[in-house]
């Protein structure tokens, strides 16, 4: 699969550009996130988590999916979203981009240590990375952390190289598509986030039922929460408070947490995403 054309960014650009401009005052809480899952699927996760921010900040809220990676980090570089669900790999990008203005608030205690699945079809002989060699391999989005750089990353660690050791390379978009093209013998293995690989299985999902994993990443921060540059600082506060308040014990939380498969929410800071930034400028991802 082609990397996102420049037209699909242009798109998702557009639908950013929509939402109501910025001025000295927030009146609407722009919010969007990476497309790493299926878009309704992202939509019936952020419904709950919207309707609590609301509340805390006093804010509509306004979710904008895109159609790629990019088009996040543009929304944040020009102030067209307030707040973003990123990967570590797209943070860093977003750090990048805006001369370290964009700002992590919080992230779940699972980020802390996050890994990725390698899977092959339930029928494959294959049962460990060395034997990948030769074979059609599917990452998710160029840009994803979980789904392409830190398994890049280990995989060059183990003595693959990706581009010279796969008979072929796809981007299957997204990780619940990952699975998809691997079930259905597009490609001979991939590679997904863990905590997606869990929730398909935990949901009975047929093409997770088709695969097996055969590896696990070691692990490596990643996921967080952002806001653009310039964002009120007291509207900063309340997002972070609001996200560190949400708590199991309380059934309306649970539910909410429950959807981001967090235990809890966690303070985060740029610093922590320096390995993944480490990990893409050695893999060529990030130009000097």
């Amino acid at each position: 699969m082609k990397k996102p054309s420049l037209l699909a960014a242009l798109f998702s650009l557009a639908l950013l550009s929509s939402a109501a401009p910025v001025s000295g005052q927030t009146t609407v809480l722009r919010v969007s996130a990476i497309p790493d899952e299926a878009p309704t699927e992202l939509q019936r996760k952020f419904k709950p988590l919207g309707d609590y921010l609301q509340k805390k900040t006093g804010l509509p809220v306004q979710f904008t999916p895109v159609t790629d990676y990019a088009a996040v980090v543009e929304g944040l570089a020009n102030n067209k979203i307030d707040l973003a669900w990123l990967g570590g790999f797209t943070f860093v990008q977003a750090k990048l981009r805006t001369d370290g203005k964009a700002l992590p608030i919080v992230q779940r205690a699972e980020d802390e240590k996050f890994t990725s699945k390698f899977i092959v079809p339930a029928s494959s002989p294959v049962k460990s990375l060395a034997e990948l060699k030769g074979k059609t391999f599917a990452f998710g989005s160029p840009s994803s952390t979980s789904g392409h750089l830190m398994p890049r990353f280990f995989l060059t660690r183990e003595g693959i190289e990706p581009d010279r050791d796969f008979k072929a390379i796809a981007f299957s978009g997204a990780h619940d598509a990952t699975v998809a093209f691997v079930a259905a013998g597009r490609a001979q293995a991939g590679v997904l986030n863990a905590s997606v690989m869990d929730k398909l299985i935990e949901s009975g999902n047929p093409n997770a039922a088709k695969v097996r994993v055969i590896a696990t990443t070691p692990p490596y921060y990643d996921y967080n929460w952002t806001v653009r540059p310039g964002l009120d600082a007291a509207l900063t506060k309340k997002l972070t408070e609001a996200f560190l308040d949400l708590d199991p014990a309380n059934p309306e939380h649970k539910e909410i947490l429950g959807l981001q498969r967090a235990a809890k929410f966690i303070p985060t800071q740029a610093s922590n995403y320096d390995g993944i930034e480490a990990a893409a400028r050695a893999a060529g991802l990030i130009k000097p």
